[in-house]
Parts: structure tokens; sequence; C-alpha cells
């Protein structure tokens, strides 16, 4: 699949998002990227762990052999602290390590409805039939998919989904709040891919939806999902 196309799968095609500010799925550098999102979306960053080539494979910066996300996680356990809203300063820290991972804490600038790809798919599709308005939405190589909300938005998932009248813990719907985190586009996990934009970041996407104006659609494919 081209990575400039929001993708297609069995249950819901979606159509091209057109514009960015800079091209983050291809050949952009992890540096220019995390400056990008510092600068023109006023995005906190920091920078995670790395891969590194040992004896012909790739493993994890964090030296486990049996990491989970390897080149994709926190390399420092302050790493609050190391999150910086400041272009130059993400230019700083990526030059010193320039193939660490892009990190976004959640709970800053945006929390994080964090659903599978089968029903982020779904969703996307249900939205834009209604019309609604989308903020940026990543794609993982776990396949999952993050959709960007205002902050605050996690907190209130679980009464928000119970009063649409499903179970929250019926639902593979994860509310990514303050004190988490996601990797972002172009980082890559280990041999698994790299982290892509489904509807990537545009001037008529900046300001970011509220959860309430999303949640119905999400919860609805989340549901769907389960079911299957």
């Amino acid at each position: 699949m081209d990575e400039m196309t929001i993708g297609v799968t069995s249950t819901a095609q979606i159509p091209k998002q057109r514009g960015a500010a800079h091209d983050t799925a291809r050949g952009t550098s992890l540096l220019e990227a995390a400056v990008s999102y510092a600068e023109e979306r006023h995005w906190d960053v920091f920078p995670g762990t790395w891969l590194e080539a040992v004896k012909g494979t790739q493993r994890c910066s964090c030296g486990d052999p049996a990491c989970e996300a390897p080149g994709a996680h926190p390399a420092r356990e302050d790493w609050p602290t190391q999150a910086t809203g400041s272009a130059s300063a993400a230019r700083r820290l990526w030059s010193k390590q320039p193939t660490a991972s892009i990190l976004l804490p959640t709970g800053r600038s945006f929390d994080v409805l964090d659903v599978p790809e089968t029903a982020g798919f779904l969703a996307l599709a249900r939205m834009e039939r209604m019309g609604l308005t989308l903020g940026p939405v990543t794609r993982t190589p776990d396949r999952r998919m993050h959709f960007l909300v205002q902050p605050g938005g996690a907190a209130k998932v679980t009464d928000l989904v119970r009063k649409l009248g499903w179970s929250p813990l019926a639902l593979d719907l994860v509310a990514r709040g303050e004190g988490s985190y996601v990797a972002a586009p172009p980082t890559r996990v280990g041999g698994r891919g790299a982290v892509q934009w489904a509807c990537r970041p545009t001037v008529s996407n900046r300001w970011l939806p509220e959860a309430e104006e999303i949640i119905s659609p999400v919860a609805y494919a989340c549901g769907r999902d389960g079911r299957r």
C-alpha cells in the first residue's frame, strides 16, 4: 500500500487526506519530523529508544532482546521532564541521536483514543459519512489506530461509552491521557514497520475534536469489531 494513501480494508475505503506541512511518511528524517511537530503543531515531543544492528538483526537500544516495542519506547524513566514543545530544543535532542524514536506525551497537547485497526477504519468511514471533523490519526505496526482528541478527553471516555449503552469493559478502546505517550511517524517499531498517518496533520485539522464529537462512531466500530 502507498504510505501516502488512506488504508483500505474489507469493511471500508477511506479517501486520501490532502495537504500536510511536512511529509513524514516518505523521505523525512526523524529529526525533521520531530522539529516539525514542535514548531508547526505545537506538540510536545521527546526522543525514545532507537534500533541498533546486532549480528545482522535490529535490536532495541535498551538492550532487552525481548523488548515489546523495540526502538519505540522511552529511554529514560524521567521522560515526562524531557518532553519539549520547543523546536530548537527538539533539534538539539535529535542531533545527539538522530535515529531516536519520536514519542508524543498524551494529556498535554492532545489525548488519544486507541482502537484496533479494523475498528479504526470502520470509524473513519462512518465519521466521513456523518460529516464529522477529524483530527490526525496514526496507524501503528501492531495494527492499532490512534485518534487524537482535545486534552481531557481520556478522562471522559468511560462515562461517554456508558451513556451510549456500551460496557467500557466490552470494548477494545483504550483512552490515553496524562502519564502516557504514543509513537509518531516515521518511528519504526523493530522489524514490524513504521508508524504511519491514516489522517495526516493538515491546516484544516489543527483544531482537534472533543472526545464527545467522535466517541459514538468510535465506540460503535469497536463494538462491531468485537462481535466478529
